[in-house]
């Protein structure tokens, strides 16, 4: 009887605890989590044709840059979709937009727009507004797409200086945050602290 008690307080608290969430979100910031989901699928299936583009062209360093880069948006994707989800929202449907598929130095260029693009502006506005509401969901995982996103951008100038040179490079990607690193770091991810078992090595 004690125990069937304990299980009943318990799931009371974890539904109150819900529903405190989900009163707190504004529809504002479910439309925010729903333009990044839809973004982030977008930019998973363009960084994946981009791959494919600098294989043909004899780039396979930056392809598996893009491959990663691609694994790392699909990650951010399936964040925002599970806490729109978790706060009680509806996942907005849409058709992937059409990738203009340039040369790879073009598509490095353009990546780097569009990463500069959600760290400068994107993010910061949407990640603002859910501290503002303290909805630690949406702020989650908007810094850590956010937070990835930055280093991204770097990643994609330091291919593009280096375009042409081949030098090899190893990419890992955090299968919780989707952080993109060039070395595995030595205990846990510096975005989401989670450990260094949870990084997948990207060929």
């Amino acid at each position: 009887m004690k125990i069937i008690l304990q299980l009943v307080i318990t799931c009371a608290i974890a539904l109150f605890l819900c529903n405190t969430v989900r009163a707190e979100a504004s529809a504002q910031t479910i439309k925010n989590l729903n333009m990044a989901f839809q973004g982030e699928s977008n930019a998973s299936h363009r960084y994946a044709k981009f791959a494919e583009k600098a294989d043909k062209e004899g780039y396979p360093e930056v392809a598996k840059l893009f491959r990663a880069t691609s694994a790392s948006e699909a990650i951010h994707r399936d964040n925002h979709k599970e806490v729109i989800l978790q706060l009680g929202g509806k996942v907005d449907e849409f058709e992937l937009e059409p990738v203009t598929v340039g040369t790879t130095a073009e598509n490095l260029k353009a990546a780097i727009k569009g990463e500069t693009y959600e760290v400068d502006s994107m993010y910061p506005e949407f990640l603002a507004l859910a501290k503002k509401e303290d909805v630690r969901p949406a702020m989650r995982t908007f810094r850590f797409a956010m937070e990835t996103e930055k280093a991204h951008a770097k990643l994609y100038q330091a291919a593009l200086d280096s375009l042409g040179k081949s030098q090899k490079v190893n990419y890992f990607v955090c299968k919780v945050c989707g952080m993109t690193v060039t070395e595995l770091p030595k205990e846990k991810c510096e975005v989401c602290r989670k450990p260094v078992d949870e990084y997948k090595e990207i060929k």
